[in-house]
C-alpha cells in the first residue's frame, strides 16, 4: 500500500514537471521575441535619425530651427496641395509632400501645454548659463550653408508675372521707384531688389518659383481697395492669372510665393484657399499658432526699419542697463510686462513717448526685449541686432526669421510669456557673464543678415530670404516644362 502510494506520488511529480517544461517553452519564446523587437526598434531608429547631406540636390536637409516654444514628439510636417482653379481636364487629386524639398529633418512637433512651458523654458535657461552649448556658431552648419548658398546664387530662377506701367493697379503690382521706408519696408525692399537681380528669368519653364508681385501694404493704403476689399482683390488676381497662364494650374500654386510684411496679409487669403494652403507665404506675421501659416512651407520675413550707414559698435562694457523695452501697451503680454517691471531699476519698461532717444536706450542696454503686440512681429529684433543689444524674445509660437539657417540660441534669449516674472533671474543670475559676452559677440556677427541694401550685398536680408525660398522650391519636376520648349 505504501509502495503504491509512493509510485503514485512520483508519477504525479513527473507529470507536473513535464507540464512545467511545456510552459517554459512559450515563455522563453516570448522573452526572445521581446528582446528581438526592442533590438529592431533601436537599430531602425538609428537609421531614421541619421541623415546624410547631399548639398547639390533639391532635398536639402537643414537643421531643425529653434523656436520660441518647446516641442516634443516631432512628427513629419505634411502639407496638402489642392487645385481648385484648374479646369476639369487638368485637375488632379490632392497630393502630399514632405516639406517641399526640405527633407525629414525639417519637422515640428506639438507644443507643450502651457502649464509645462514655463518649467521647460527655465530648464532651457539653465542650459544657457551652464556653458554646455553643443554649437556656439551663429549657423546650424556653416559649411553646409555656404556650399548651398553658392548653388542657390548660381541656379535659382524666379519668374514674375508681368504687368504694364499703365495697369490701373501698377502702384500695387510694380516695385516702388523711391527709397522704401516705414514699418513694413521689408516687403517693398524685397520686390525692388528682386526685380533687378540675376534671379529673374523671362523663360517660365526654367523657373523654380513664380512670384505674385502684389503689395499687401499698398493694397491696404489704396482707397479703391482698402482693408475690406483685399480679400476680393487677391481672389480675383489668382483667378485671372490661373486662366491667362498655365503655371498656377500645373501645381495648384505650390511653386508660387508672395511677400507681405503687414499682418493684414494673413486674412487677405481667406477667399483664395489655393494660395493660403499651397503657395509659399513669406510673411512677417509668422506665427504657427495662427491658422493659415505652415512652418517650413511658409517662411518668416524679418521686419526691419531701414537705416543708413554702418551700424554702431558699442562694446558690452558701456551697457549699464540690464534690459530695455519701449512701446505701446496693446496686448495682454505687454500689460503683464509693464505691471511686473514698471518700477524696477535694472529693467526699464516704458510706454508712451521716451524722454531720451530710442537709439541711446538700445545702445545702453545689455538685453532688449521683443514683446508681441497685436501680432508677434515687430521691428524690435532688427533694432536690437542693429545696435548690438542681445534680443530677448517673449513671444510664444513665433517662427523666427531664417531659423532654418541661423542658430538663434547663439545670439538671443528666448522665453515664454509665463516667464516674465523671472526675467531678472534669467538675465542676471542664470546667464553668466561669459555667456552674455558670447551672445553679444554673435549679435555683431549676425546683424548683417538683418539689413536691406539696394543693390543687395552678399548675405544681407535679401539674399537670406532668397536662400529660404531656395530651400522651399518644389522638388517635383513639372511634366509640362518640355512642352514649352520648341
Amino acid at each position: 500500500m505504501v509502495r503504491s502510494s509512493l509510485l503514485y506520488y512520483y508519477s504525479q511529480r513527473r507529470l507536473a514537471g513535464s507540464f512545467r517544461g511545456f510552459f517554459f517553452i512559450p515563455t522563453t519564446l516570448a522573452l526572445f521575441t521581446s528582446f528581438f523587437i526592442l533590438f529592431y526598434i533601436y537599430s531602425t531608429s538609428n537609421i531614421f535619425t541619421h541623415h546624410n547631406h547631399h548639398p547639390s540636390t533639391s532635398h536639402f536637409k537643414p537643421h531643425p530651427p529653434f523656436s520660441t516654444t518647446p516641442f516634443i514628439a516631432t512628427t513629419p510636417h505634411f502639407v496638402p496641395v489642392f487645385n481648385h482653379n484648374a479646369s476639369e481636364s487638368t485637375k488632379s487629386p490632392p497630393t502630399f509632400q514632405l516639406g517641399y524639398g526640405l527633407g525629414p529633418q525639417s519637422q515640428r512637433g506639438l507644443p507643450l501645454p502651457p502649464q509645462f512651458s514655463s518649467k521647460v523654458c527655465r530648464e532651457c535657461c539653465v542650459f544657457y548659463g551652464s556653458g554646455k552649448f553643443e554649437n556656439n556658431d551663429v549657423f546650424h552648419d556653416r559649411d553646409v550653408f555656404l556650399e548651398d548658398y553658392k548653388e542657390m546664387n548660381r541656379s535659382l530662377k524666379i519668374y514674375v508675372y508681368p504687368h504694364r506701367e499703365d495697369d490701373p493697379f501698377a502702384n500695387v503690382l510694380l516695385p516702388v521707384e523711391s527709397e522704401p521706408g516705414g514699418n513694413y519696408t521689408s516687403e517693398s525692399y524685397f520686390k525692388k531688389v528682386l526685380m533687378k537681380s540675376h534671379f529673374i528669368t523671362k523663360d517660365p519653364p526654367e523657373a523654380d518659383l513664380f512670384f505674385l508681385p502684389f503689395s499687401m501694404a499698398r493694397l491696404w493704403h489704396d482707397r479703391r481697395v482698402g482693408v475690406g476689399g483685399i480679400q476680393d482683390f487677391i481672389r480675383d488676381y489668382i483667378h485671372n492669372i490661373s486662366h491667362r497662364y498655365p503655371y498656377w494650374n500645373n501645381t495648384g500654386g505650390a511653386d508660387h510665393f508672395y511677400v507681405a510684411c503687414h499682418s493684414i496679409g494673413r486674412s487677405a487669403m481667406d477667399k483664395a484657399p489655393d494660395e493660403k494652403f499651397n503657395a509659399i507665404q513669406v510673411v512677417c506675421s509668422s506665427s504657427y499658432f495662427l491658422t493659415g501659416y505652415f512652418a517650413h512651407k511658409d517662411a518668416c520675413l524679418p521686419q526691419i526699419w531701414p537705416r543708413k550707414g554702418n551700424p554702431p559698435n558699442l562694446v558690452s562694457s558701456k551697457r549699464k542697463r540690464l534690459a530695455f523695452f519701449a512701446g505701446g501697451v496693446n496686448s495682454p503680454v505687454r500689460v503683464k510686462l509693464l505691471e511686473t517691471w514698471k518700477n524696477d531699476s535694472e529693467i526699464f519698461v516704458h510706454h508712451g513717448r521716451l524722454k531720451t532717444p530710442y537709439a541711446d536706450e538700445l545702445l545702453g542696454s545689455k538685453f532688449c526685449l521683443h514683446v508681441k503686440g497685436f501680432e508677434v512681429n515687430t521691428a524690435r529684433i532688427g533694432d536690437s541686432l542693429y545696435y548690438g543689444c542681445v534680443p530677448v524674445i517673449i513671444a510664444n509660437y513665433y517662427d523666427l526669421p531664417f531659423a532654418d539657417v541661423l542658430n538663434w540660441k547663439s545670439f538671443s534669449v528666448v522665453v515664454t510669456t509665463l516667464d516674465i516674472p523671472l526675467l531678472k533671474k534669467i538675465l542676471k543670475d542664470i546667464i553668466s557673464s561669459n555667456k552674455y559676452l558670447m551672445l553679444q559677440s554673435n549679435v555683431l556677427k549676425v546683424r548683417k543678415h538683418f539689413q536691406w541694401h539696394s543693390p543687395p550685398q552678399d548675405f544681407d536680408a535679401f539674399y537670406m530670404v532668397m536662400y529660404e525660398l531656395w530651400l522651399r522650391r518644389s522638388s517635383i519636376k513639372n511634366t509640362w516644362v518640355d512642352s514649352f520648349r520648341v
